[in-house]
Protein backbone atom coordinates (compact mmCIF):
# COMPACT_ATOMS: atom_id res chain seq x y z
CA UNK A 1 0.00 0.00 0.00
CA UNK A 2 1.39 3.27 -0.86
CA UNK A 3 2.10 6.12 1.45
CA UNK A 4 -0.63 8.41 -0.41
CA UNK A 5 -3.16 5.30 -0.60
CA UNK A 6 -2.80 4.87 3.03
CA UNK A 7 -3.36 8.57 3.82
CA UNK A 8 -5.56 9.58 0.70
CA UNK A 9 -8.45 12.02 2.14
CA UNK A 10 -7.46 11.65 6.01
CA UNK A 11 -8.57 14.18 8.12
CA UNK A 12 -5.86 15.98 10.04
CA UNK A 13 -5.81 19.01 12.16
CA UNK A 14 -2.10 20.27 12.73
CA UNK A 15 -1.90 23.23 15.49
CA UNK A 16 1.73 25.46 15.29
CA UNK A 17 2.12 28.92 16.05
CA UNK A 18 4.27 29.24 12.97
CA UNK A 19 2.96 29.75 10.18
CA UNK A 20 5.65 28.22 7.70
CA UNK A 21 5.66 24.81 10.08
CA UNK A 22 1.44 24.81 9.24
CA UNK A 23 2.17 25.66 5.53
CA UNK A 24 4.73 22.56 5.49
CA UNK A 25 2.68 20.24 7.23
CA UNK A 26 0.07 20.89 4.65
CA UNK A 27 1.88 20.49 1.87
CA UNK A 28 3.97 16.88 3.15
CA UNK A 29 0.05 15.69 3.81
CA UNK A 30 -1.12 17.06 0.35
CA UNK A 31 -3.25 13.82 -0.18
CA UNK A 32 -5.08 14.98 3.04
CA UNK A 33 -7.62 17.38 3.86
CA UNK A 34 -5.97 19.67 6.47
CA UNK A 35 -7.27 21.75 9.02
CA UNK A 36 -4.82 24.10 10.57
CA UNK A 37 -5.26 26.42 13.60
CA UNK A 38 -2.50 28.81 15.33
CA UNK A 39 -3.67 29.03 18.65
CA UNK A 40 -4.91 27.32 21.69
CA UNK A 41 -8.34 28.55 20.87
CA UNK A 42 -8.86 27.99 17.63
CA UNK A 43 -7.28 24.31 18.33
CA UNK A 44 -10.42 23.90 20.74
CA UNK A 45 -12.98 25.02 18.28
CA UNK A 46 -12.15 22.44 15.97
CA UNK A 47 -11.78 19.66 18.79
CA UNK A 48 -14.84 20.14 19.91
CA UNK A 49 -16.16 20.82 16.06
CA UNK A 50 -14.76 17.80 13.69
CA UNK A 51 -13.57 14.50 14.14
CA UNK A 52 -10.34 13.90 12.97
CA UNK A 53 -7.82 11.08 11.77
CA UNK A 54 -5.13 12.56 13.08
CA UNK A 55 -4.15 15.01 15.05
CA UNK A 56 -0.62 16.87 15.17
CA UNK A 57 0.31 19.44 18.30
CA UNK A 58 3.17 21.55 18.25
CA UNK A 59 4.22 21.89 22.37
CA UNK A 60 5.56 25.51 22.62
CA UNK A 61 3.54 28.27 21.72
CA UNK A 62 -0.06 26.73 21.22
CA UNK A 63 -0.51 24.92 24.91
CA UNK A 64 0.37 22.05 23.41
CA UNK A 65 0.12 19.62 26.25
CA UNK A 66 -3.55 20.69 27.20
CA UNK A 67 -4.56 20.30 23.48
CA UNK A 68 -3.18 16.46 23.89
CA UNK A 69 -5.24 16.07 26.60
CA UNK A 70 -8.22 17.23 24.60
CA UNK A 71 -7.66 15.35 21.39
CA UNK A 72 -6.92 12.22 23.79
CA UNK A 73 -10.66 12.34 25.58
CA UNK A 74 -11.79 12.72 22.00
CA UNK A 75 -10.21 9.57 20.78
CA UNK A 76 -8.54 11.31 18.11
CA UNK A 77 -4.87 9.43 17.23
CA UNK A 78 -2.19 12.43 18.49
CA UNK A 79 1.33 13.07 17.43
CA UNK A 80 3.35 15.81 18.83
CA UNK A 81 5.59 17.93 16.64
CA UNK A 82 8.17 20.19 18.32
CA UNK A 83 11.05 21.72 17.81
CA UNK A 84 12.08 23.68 20.90
CA UNK A 85 10.62 21.31 23.57
CA UNK A 86 12.45 18.03 21.99
CA UNK A 87 13.55 16.60 24.82
CA UNK A 88 13.23 13.60 27.35
CA UNK A 89 10.96 15.33 29.62
CA UNK A 90 8.30 16.13 26.93
CA UNK A 91 8.52 13.04 25.53
CA UNK A 92 7.93 11.17 28.25
CA UNK A 93 5.21 13.80 29.03
CA UNK A 94 3.31 12.48 25.54
CA UNK A 95 3.85 9.21 26.32
CA UNK A 96 2.19 9.10 29.74
CA UNK A 97 -0.72 11.93 28.42
CA UNK A 98 -1.65 9.70 25.78
CA UNK A 99 0.17 10.90 22.35
CA UNK A 100 0.49 7.99 19.82
CA UNK A 101 4.30 9.54 18.34
CA UNK A 102 6.20 12.38 18.62
CA UNK A 103 8.20 13.51 15.85
CA UNK A 104 10.96 16.66 15.32
CA UNK A 105 10.49 19.49 13.31
CA UNK A 106 14.12 18.67 11.39
CA UNK A 107 12.53 15.58 10.18
CA UNK A 108 9.38 16.90 8.86
CA UNK A 109 10.06 16.12 5.43
CA UNK A 110 9.81 12.76 6.53
CA UNK A 111 6.27 13.47 8.22
CA UNK A 112 4.22 11.59 5.73
CA UNK A 113 6.02 8.28 6.45
CA UNK A 114 5.50 8.61 10.26
CA UNK A 115 1.23 10.34 9.76
CA UNK A 116 0.92 6.97 7.61
CA UNK A 117 2.50 4.79 10.68
CA UNK A 118 0.11 6.56 12.83
CA UNK A 119 -3.14 6.06 9.89
CA UNK A 120 -2.07 2.10 9.63
CA UNK A 121 -1.84 1.22 13.59
CA UNK A 122 -5.58 2.58 13.57
CA UNK A 123 -4.90 5.18 16.17
CA UNK A 124 -3.09 2.83 18.47
CA UNK A 125 0.43 4.10 19.77
CA UNK A 126 3.38 3.54 17.74
CA UNK A 127 6.27 4.21 19.84
CA UNK A 128 7.97 0.65 18.80
CA UNK A 129 8.03 1.73 14.88
CA UNK A 130 9.04 5.61 15.91
CA UNK A 131 12.20 4.43 18.63
CA UNK A 132 12.90 2.18 15.65
CA UNK A 133 13.31 4.83 12.85
CA UNK A 134 14.43 7.62 15.00
CA UNK A 135 16.18 5.80 18.45
CA UNK A 136 19.76 7.18 16.70
CA UNK A 137 18.35 10.78 16.44
CA UNK A 138 17.43 10.39 20.01
CA UNK A 139 20.32 9.15 21.36
CA UNK A 140 22.60 12.01 19.71
CA UNK A 141 20.30 14.47 20.62
CA UNK A 142 19.45 13.56 24.40
CA UNK A 143 22.82 11.26 25.09
CA UNK A 144 23.64 7.53 24.13
CA UNK A 145 22.22 6.59 28.02
CA UNK A 146 19.05 9.28 28.12
CA UNK A 147 17.06 5.73 28.36
CA UNK A 148 19.35 4.52 30.84
CA UNK A 149 18.91 7.50 33.51
CA UNK A 150 15.07 7.25 33.64
CA UNK A 151 13.53 4.33 35.09
CA UNK A 152 10.27 5.62 33.27
CA UNK A 153 12.18 5.22 29.87
CA UNK A 154 13.42 1.72 31.14
CA UNK A 155 10.35 0.27 31.96
CA UNK A 156 8.54 1.66 28.92
CA UNK A 157 11.35 0.26 26.96
CA UNK A 158 10.33 -3.27 28.35
CA UNK A 159 7.19 -2.97 27.40
CA UNK A 160 7.70 -2.04 23.87
CA UNK A 161 9.55 -5.59 24.00
CA UNK A 162 6.84 -7.32 25.30
CA UNK A 163 4.05 -5.78 23.23
CA UNK A 164 5.91 -7.82 19.53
Amino acid sequence: MSEKSALKDKMVLVVDDEPDILETVEEELDMCKVDRATDYYTAVQYLMSYTYDVVILDIMGVNGFELLKISVSKEFPTVMLTAHALSPDSLKKSIKLGAVSFLTKERISDLASYIEDVVLAEGKPVWKKLFEKLGNYFNKRFGPDWKEKDLFFQEFEEKLKQDL
